[in-house]
């Protein structure tokens, strides 16, 4: 049965209020998300599973811990995701990463793909889905979707923010699957976006209204 988790470290909770700020700016939204979602791969990737490899140190040989990063996927649900991407590859530089192109049609507020592109053998591989926003959960639930039918060895789901509508999608989707989550919101406007919330992620990002 999958779970939500919120990261409520203090590192993180700071960061997310500073992204909260209207006044914050475009370099600084960025450089924070940047900074958040290391903290978030951080709690993510607690659970990678070690080997053992034999090296040798200035004094010695031994059998030490090391990871496969190559096996690890992480998912960019388009275009905010790209944001999370960039922090989880500072402390992951390893993993492979896969795109999801999703816009949000503002009448039905469904999700429309129309970009999607992974690395092979996805079978092998451990997928982090990630999105700056769960709001509605549609979007979530549609590259979830499309990354299952790759068959990943194990998937999970990172966000900033999410709304409890959000979570119900997602999980009433895929029960199994984790949410990782700086916050849990008090709940969606009549136009989907998350309250009280940041704004529009994407937007703020990229400089984009």
């Amino acid at each position: 049965m999958g779970s939500v988790q919120v990261i409520n470290h203090p590192l993180v909770q700071h960061k997310l209020t500073m992204m909260r700020r209207k006044e914050t700016s475009v370099a600084e939204f960025r450089q924070l998300l940047q900074e958040i979602s290391m903290l978030l791969g951080y709690e993510v990737t607690r659970d990678m599973p070690l080997t053992m490899q034999r090296i040798e140190t200035p004094l010695m040989e031994m059998d030490a811990p090391t990871i496969d990063g190559k096996k690890v996927v992480i998912v960019s649900i388009l275009r905010a995701g790209g944001g999370i991407v960039d922090g989880i590859l500072k402390i992951l530089p390893s993993a492979r990463v896969g795109h999801v192109g999703l816009y949000r049609d503002p009448k039905t507020l469904q999700a429309v793909e129309y970009y999607y592109k992974m690395p092979p053998n996805m079978s092998d591989r451990d997928a982090i889905v990630v999105d700056p926003m769960l709001a509605t959960g549609n979007s979530a639930v549609s590259a979830l979707k499309r990354v299952m039918e790759d068959k990943p060895r194990s998937i999970k789901f990172v966000c900033l923010l999410a709304a409890p509508e959000g979570i119900e999608t997602l999980s009433k989707a895929f029960p199994d699957i984790d949410i990782y989550t700086a916050a849990i919101d008090e709940k969606l406007n009549e136009k989907g976006y998350i309250l009280p919330g940041l704004g529009d992620a994407g937007d703020r990002l990229f400089g984009t209204k």
